[in-house]
């Protein structure tokens, strides 16, 4: 099955075509056959008016005879076939049993239906009589007779050769495909011409969208013209202008909320720092407290822990948004770094760690320790032991899983447990975290141009790492 064309321009110099084919088709045939119908109807008239002149000459007593009239010899017949004769004709004349032709017809040649049909008038018939055409005229000789019109019994037959009207229209029909091929050729050539001035601007327009599409907001067209296209880049302008405005104001916006959280959260470290002193000193004394007054503190010290948390996530987080995160790529041994990360934050005994002691990936060893930090701690808060880590090296990178076997991540939660301040819910009690943790780990991975991913398990929840070789 031979496809249909799709594009737009091959649509319109195909239907463009099509119209030209088909008008010069209509013209063709019209013409030819207004022309072949010209000729046959001058030939016939040229030889019926040649077969009724030569017939109303004869002189030579025919039909029915006076009284001292004598009948007509075959020599006066030879004599109206003679007259009746010319180039490539044949003519046969009848009169009673006397036969007299010209030519190499005879009255076999003669249909049967204009036999009898030219005893009444003057008729013609074209027929193809060996391989060739012919106009046949048949007549028969009337003669006054006392104010009546009465038929003599002399009729004649001519045939009018036809091969030179036939070279005429095979003439005329070769002259006429040949203009229809050049009028469909020079349809193309104007449909070509034609489909590419329509279709400029809708390139144009294209290669507008596609550079709006990846973020040249300044792009504008030309309007040419006062036409529906002209129209149609005229809206584009203005949609263009709209939108290079509102994603100006967003993006202004975006910024002053950066700058915004960026300036909270570098506001808050300093009383922050005065109250974990204050809450240092508090944690000392707690247990010298009654148990209320203890309570108390240590509900104190567990949100001052919290805020510090969300304080060092926030400032985190703004450095991505701001751009200014960078790598400080060097060797790491990946096991020795796993391992630091649990033994620093109290981890060594709650996870189990597998990962080859020769294992050394070049790698920014700060970011790795959050990224490593953020999951496994994400795991022991939400999940049940054991944690698992694993790590082993690829053909093109590092590997990283951390496993726990809690009750897992919704189904519904996990597109979004990458987002910030996401929280799955009550039955994972993630209220108790900033809700950044997963969001950092990601930021932190996709700057090494890495991946990572989570899936759920039977039980409990695997969160898979991969970072490129550097």
């Amino acid at each position: 099955m031979i496809p249909l064309p799709t594009g737009l321009r091959a649509r319109l110099v195909i239907t463009f075509t099509l119209v030209a084919v088909t008008a010069s088709l209509l013209v063709a045939t019209i013409g030819f056959e207004l022309a072949k119908t010209a000729l046959v109807t001058r030939e016939e008239n040229t030889s019926l008016d040649l077969v009724i002149r030569e017939l109303g000459s004869i002189t030579f007593p025919i039909g029915k005879l006076a009284p001292g009239e004598a009948a007509p010899t075959i020599k006066e017949l030879d004599r109206v076939a003679a007259a009746l004769s010319g180039p490539g004709r044949s003519v046969i004349v009848e009169y009673g049993t006397m036969v007299s032709t010209e030519g190499p017809m005879t009255l076999s040649d003669v249909p049967n239906e204009l036999y009898g049909r030219a005893k009444q008038s003057v008729v013609t018939q074209r027929k193809v009589i060996r391989n060739q055409l012919w106009l046949i005229v048949g007549a028969e000789v009337y003669r006054d007779v006392d104010g009546a019109s009465q038929a003599t019994g002399l009729r004649a037959f001519v045939f009018f050769p036809m091969q030179g009207d036939e070279s005429q229209l095979n003439t005329l029909r070769a002259t006429l495909a040949q203009a229809g091929a050049a009028i469909v050729l020079i349809a193309l050539v104007v449909a070509l011409l034609s489909a590419r001035q329509v279709l400029l601007p809708v390139r144009r327009l294209s290669a507008a969208a596609q550079a709006l599409g990846q973020g040249r907001l300044d792009t504008r067209l030309p309007v040419h013209g006062q036409d529906e296209l002209a129209e149609l880049t005229a809206r584009f302008n203005d949609a263009a202008a709209a939108l290079e405005l509102s994603v100006a104001e967003l993006r202004s916006l975006e910024a002053m909320s950066r700058r915004f959280v960026a300036d909270v959260s570098h506001e808050l470290r300093t009383p922050l720092t005065a109250m974990t002193a204050v809450a240092d000193m508090l944690s000392e004394e707690a247990g010298r407290l009654p148990e209320a007054p203890a309570e108390a503190v240590r509900l104190v010290l567990r949100e001052i822990e919290r805020l510090r948390e969300l304080v060092e996530h926030l400032i985190e987080i703004s450095r991505f948004d701001a751009g200014t995160a960078t790598l400080n790529v060097e060797p790491v041994n990946v096991a020795d770094a796993i391992n630091d990360c649990l033994e620093v934050r109290g981890w060594s005994d709650q996870v189990e760690v597998k990962a080859s002691q020769g294992l050394t990936v070049n790698l920014d060893p700060r970011r790795f320790d959050v990224i490593v930090a953020n999951l496994v701690g994400n795991a022991l808060k939400h999940g049940q032991r054991p944690v698992m880590v694993s790590a082993r090296g690829t053909e093109n990178g590092l590997e990283v899983k951390v496993r726990d076997h809690g009750k897992g991540i919704p189904r519904e939660a996990l597109p979004h447990v990458f987002d910030r301040f996401f929280k799955a819910g009550a039955g994972r009690a993630r209220s108790q975290g900033s809700g950044l943790g997963l969001a950092i780990a990601r930021a932190n991975v996709h700057l090494h141009g890495g991946t990572i991913s989570v899936r759920p398990q039977n039980p409990g929840t695997l969160f898979t790492v991969w970072l490129p070789h550097s």
